[in-house]
């Protein structure tokens, strides 16, 4: 059974899904409003937020500046190559970047790779749980985020590793 909930953040409203097991529910997707790939709410999905209080509670602590690393159980999904690119996502520690380069080093991939590097980040379907907002441009561009650019920027600023900009 699909299950799924909406919850207000910093971002937008953000959509929850979950398939439920036996020990619970485990996440499947956390996407934001207008999100290229998110998943849009079927008929048969069961609305409910009791299952999701643990995430929600860590998403609200996050966003609150007292939770620095997510400990949700979430779905792998994905192939074997965008398995390989969310783990290494999942290793990027909050307040800090990266490149697209350096993470395509990181993995061995040679640089005729990284536009298949930077799909398999873009089609992360656990925006927040797996950090896809800390991959920047190697010339520290904001570079493609599922999300969208401006939410990226947010994410960062509030992770302290880019600073506000004044107006």
């Amino acid at each position: 059974m699909t299950t799924c909930t909406t919850i207000t953040s910093p971002l937008g409203d953000l959509l929850l899904v979950g398939a439920e097991t036996t020990d619970g529910i485990t996440l499947t997707s956390l996407s934001m409003p207008g999100q290229r790939n998110a998943p849009a709410i079927q008929p048969g999905w069961r609305r409910e937020r009791e299952p999701f209080t643990d995430v929600i509670r860590q998403v609200e602590a996050y966003f609150a500046g007292h939770l620095t690393e997510f400990d949700i159980r979430f779905t792998r999904g994905g192939t074997d190559f965008q398995q390989r690119v969310w783990r290494a996502l999942e290793e990027i520690p909050y307040g800090t970047t990266t490149t697209y380069g350096a993470l395509a080093e990181q993995l061995g991939l040679p640089r005729d790779r990284i536009q298949a590097l930077a799909a398999a980040i873009g089609a992360n379907p656990l925006l927040l749980v797996r950090p896809c907002h800390r991959v920047i441009g190697a010339d520290g561009s904001m570079r493609g985020y599922a999300g969208g650019v401006e939410r990226k920027v947010r994410l960062l600023t509030h992770e302290g590793s880019l600073q506000p900009t004044l107006i």
